[in-house]
């Protein structure tokens, strides 16, 4: 995990060197997680837990080619459960962990650019989502790593305080394919509010 901070914090600089090119959108928000399919399955708790990066670059009016990372934490604590891989079953106290970390190349389109203060968007983002899961039971520590090709959509609204900031909300799918040591798709909802900045 060490790497992927390193990683995480190499994409956060880079966003930030483009805050200054004209006609640039960068969007901080925090984002509440809800697992579902195989993710909801093994951690059934919402996640209160992440943070994610909007940098887009506006090519015309409507539409911005840009960049998103991300970060997604689940936990649970379960009393009695049973963990089992192949032929073994452990069953006890376990503590449940998958942190989940987007990285995309993102396509954006705005439906009233032009000083509207209500601006509607919705967003594709293609890429990249590094799943770390940890299942820690007595002095047993069970780990799978996938670095998952991810889908994301996204739609959502800026709501303008002033020319230079906005109130963003939105909602993003996120849809990890099948990888690695993880043999079902990785896949949850978050609902990001935070402000963007001009």
């Amino acid at each position: 995990m060490y790497v992927m901070k390193k990683i995480f914090i190499l994409l956060l600089s880079i966003c930030a060197s483009y805050v200054s090119i004209a006609q640039s959108n960068v969007t901080q928000s925090y984002s509440i997680g809800f697992g579902n399919g195989d993710l909801g399955g093994f951690i059934s708790k919402t996640s209160w837990r992440g943070y994610t990066l909007d940098y887009r670059y506006i090519f015309k009016p409507q539409m911005a080619f840009g960049i998103t990372v991300g970060w997604q934490t689940f936990y649970e604590e379960l009393d009695n459960a049973t963990y089992t891989k192949e032929n073994a079953s452990l069953s006890g106290k376990q503590f449940r962990y998958s942190n989940n970390v987007p990285i995309l190349a993102t396509f954006t389109y705005f439906t009233k650019p032009d000083d509207h203060p209500v601006n509607p968007f919705v967003s594709l983002g293609i890429g990249t989502m590094y799943t770390r899961r940890n299942t820690d039971m007595n002095l047993y520590t069970v780990r799978q790593d996938a670095w998952n090709f991810l889908l994301q959509p996204e739609i959502g609204v800026q709501l303008h305080i002033s020319d230079e900031a906005a109130f963003s909300i939105s909602g993003k799918y996120n849809y990890g394919f099948k990888a690695g040591e993880l043999s079902d798709p990785q896949s949850y909802f978050t609902l990001n509010v935070g402000f963007s900045f001009f």
